[in-house]
């Protein structure tokens, strides 16, 4: 199944927020034909913890402007998952994304 065009819409606007935040190696990953709960995971990197929290806050704005509210919240610190259902957006220190 091809992701639909209203996650197309709010990945757009979730790497435009990331963007300008200036969050680094955003790239979107399309699970559609892999998971049946998420068809996209959009992945970011913050260098420090507040701009993780800034990214994170950004999204939801910019997403909730959208019409959209996360149905889930995880992590702290170093890394924080907002769930939109068939988009997942992940913000991670460089740590943890270069964590092997």
């Amino acid at each position: 199944m091809a992701v639909g065009k209203r996650t197309i819409e709010l990945t757009k606007i979730a790497a435009a927020a990331l963007a300008e935040k200036l969050g680094e190696e955003i790239v979107a990953i399309d699970l559609s034909d892999q998971l049946v709960l998420n068809q996209v995971f959009l992945l970011v990197t913050g260098k420090n913890e507040p701009q993780l929290q800034a990214l994170s806050d950004e999204v939801q704005r910019k997403l909730g402007e959208a019409g959209e509210k996360p149905a889930r919240k995880e992590g702290s610190g170093a890394w924080i998952l907002l769930d939109y259902t068939d988009l997942v957006v992940h913000i991670q220190s460089v740590h943890y994304r270069d964590w092997e």
